[in-house]
């Protein structure tokens, strides 16, 4: 592979390198292959020569110019261009936020402990949202009432700017839990992948009464298909472990707890290990070739050649 400088030549190549052997046939052409023709003897040819001199090396330069672009134009200079289209198929994911009025409590996170809990679960989403390209991820707030924020979408930069914009209170004060596993379970009703995950985290009880009973959200997420991954944070005594743990045991998930920022952030990468896409990307390679430019050069050499050669009355 012979390829032209680093620059603004990286990744080009020529596709016929061997082509480059017509420059030996020219040369041998150019040695015994000689154009024969009658001459007249002056004896004044000697004045000539100086002034025909710039003009000689002008048309050999341009002749050699020619020769060179145009054997560069049969090597064919080629560049690998590579396409890479979006995936086709991955996981649904929701991600099933508290943002109920407990989540403004503080000392979350060890190092920055003016940060509210809410803070810090929206930085670690932010961070999840990016370690899963290749995902449909939609976003459910909680509080007095469960909502979609999000829709499934594959844009992780509007996703994480509507994440952004979440506060606490925008549901309300208190934790409709069970309301927040039916309206992760709606979120997904459109969805056609196999794969539909949703992560609950919650600091609380739920505090709405019944409304929708924990059977009936769980037999919805059955229906669905939905594994629930539960994330407690706080203390044990603060959120409903046992609730936590039956949704995701039987939604097929697993329960977790976070006492601080650093177990959160563990918890997340745990569950983007388990729940790992593994989607066949594919990559579509074409190749872009400039052949053109060097044979278009050719063009306007060799007609310079010519004009200079026809205008001297050489031919």
């Amino acid at each position: 592979m012979i390829a032209w400088g680093r620059s603004m030549f990286e990744g080009l190549y020529f596709e016929y390198p061997k082509a480059l052997s017509f420059i030996v046939i020219y040369i041998a052409c150019e040695a015994y292959c000689k154009l024969r023709s009658s001459a007249i003897y002056f004896p004044q040819a000697a004045a000539f020569t100086k002034e025909t001199a710039a003009i000689s090396a002008l048309m050999w330069i341009l002749k050699w110019l020619s020769i060179v672009l145009l054997i560069l134009a049969l090597m064919s200079p080629v560049r690998d261009e590579f396409l890479e289209l979006e995936p086709a198929e991955g996981y649904d994911i929701a991600m099933v936020l508290d943002a109920s009025r407990s989540m403004q409590a503080k000392a979350f996170d060890t190092v920055q402990q003016e940060n509210s809990r809410f803070d810090v679960v929206k930085k670690i989403v932010t961070e999840f949202i990016d370690a899963r390209p290749d995902d449909n991820l939609g976003l459910v707030l909680f509080g007095d009432y469960a909502f979609i924020a999000a829709p499934l979408t594959y844009d992780k930069n509007i996703l994480k700017q509507i994440v952004a914009h979440q506060k606490v209170g925008m549901a309300g004060k208190s934790t409709a839990l069970y309301e927040a596993v039916a309206q992760a379970v709606n979120l997904m009703q459109r969805s056609k992948t196999k794969a539909k995950i949703a992560i609950l985290l919650s600091d609380g009880h739920n505090t709405t009464g019944e409304q929708i009973p924990l059977q009936v959200a769980i037999a919805l997420a059955k229906k669905e298909n939905v594994t629930f991954y539960t994330i407690g944070i706080g203390s044990e005594r603060e959120y409903d472990a046992a609730a936590l743990k039956y949704i995701a045991k039987e939604s097929g998930g697993k329960s977790f707890s976070a006492a601080n920022a650093k177990e959160l952030q563990n918890i997340y990468s745990e569950i983007d290990r388990l729940e790992k896409s593994e989607i066949e990307h594919f990559d579509y390679v074409f190749k872009k070739y400039y052949y053109i430019y060097p044979l278009f050069l050719a063009f306007f050499t060799l007609l310079i050649y010519v004009y200079l050669r026809n205008r001297r009355g050489w031919l």
